[in-house]
């Protein structure tokens, strides 16, 4: 099922066609630590070193096992893509759990005060803003499992973002979008079979979005469960007797889609 409201038309769309130069680009990777408050982050830079021009940033919430080597892939991707990407940090360094019960233990810790969250999305967005390949007047945001609920609320707190990007994220909030308050568009990916964010909560949204008339782009994949983006998530699954799993095709669907969605939405 699709799902689309507009405000407006999209742009043209935006041409990311390499010159000869820029496909001889080469990647580059930086491991980032920053301070909020007297915590201790650790993000994941990711860019080529071509770049006559700035290009727009994505920044990358992690799964609620906390950033690890799949939030730092999906930045690389980015940075193949032609964007700078910055994989945050909204645990802190060094926390990274192998187990649900942890998993849970630290989205919890972190999610305890919402100007808590906010103030890391924050600061990592102030980092990816800085760097020097980046138009720092062009950034995204996209979320997997728990970042896609972090990601959707940045939008609905206001954040100045072109657009958000939610895969297999919960979709229920206890904030509540306002007509005039968000100022990104939003795009959503969903398991249509997923028991962690059940129909309801993608009724909710909808409606929530239409209300604060949001423009939204809402995606669901029937049959496909939890963590459809995450190649590991069926190893997960069987270890832990979790109801999550990797999707080939909605993986490179929402893929597809959301660069589809990054050349709207940087083009205007």
């Amino acid at each position: 099922m699709m799902i689309t409201l507009r405000k407006a038309a999209a742009a043209a769309t935006l041409s990311l066609t390499l010159t000869s130069t820029q496909a001889l680009a080469e990647m580059q990777t930086k491991t980032i630590e920053y301070k909020v408050g007297d915590t201790t982050f650790t993000g994941y830079m990711a860019w080529d070193d071509e770049f006559e021009q700035k290009r727009p940033g994505v920044l990358v919430v992690h799964e609620w096992w906390g950033h690890n080597e799949f939030a730092r892939e999906q930045a690389e991707r980015l940075a193949a893509a032609g964007y700078t990407a910055f994989a945050l940090d909204m645990y802190g360094s060094g926390k990274h759990a192998d187990h649900p019960d942890t998993a849970q233990k630290f989205m919890q810790e972190a999610t305890k005060d919402m100007d808590q969250v906010k103030a890391r999305f924050m600061k990592a967005m102030e980092i990816l803003q800085s760097h020097e390949s980046v138009d720092g007047s062009r950034i995204a945001a996209q979320g997997y499992c728990f970042g896609g609920a972090v990601v959707l609320n940045m939008a609905r707190m206001g954040v100045d973002l072109d657009g958000v990007v939610s895969l297999h994220g919960a979709l229920g909030s206890p904030i509540t979008a306002e007509p005039g308050m968000v100022k990104a568009r939003v795009q959503v990916y969903t398991g249509g079979a997923d028991k962690m964010v059940p129909s309801e909560q993608v009724a909710t949204l909808v409606k929530e979005m239409q209300d604060a008339q949001v423009d939204l782009t809402l995606v669901t994949f029937p049959g496909v469960l939890h963590s459809f983006t995450n190649p590991g998530a069926d190893k997960v699954a069987e270890e832990f007797g979790l109801p999550i799993g990797y999707d080939e095709e909605a993986a490179t669907r929402s893929w597809e889609g959301s660069m589809r969605f990054y050349e709207e939405i940087f083009a205007q």
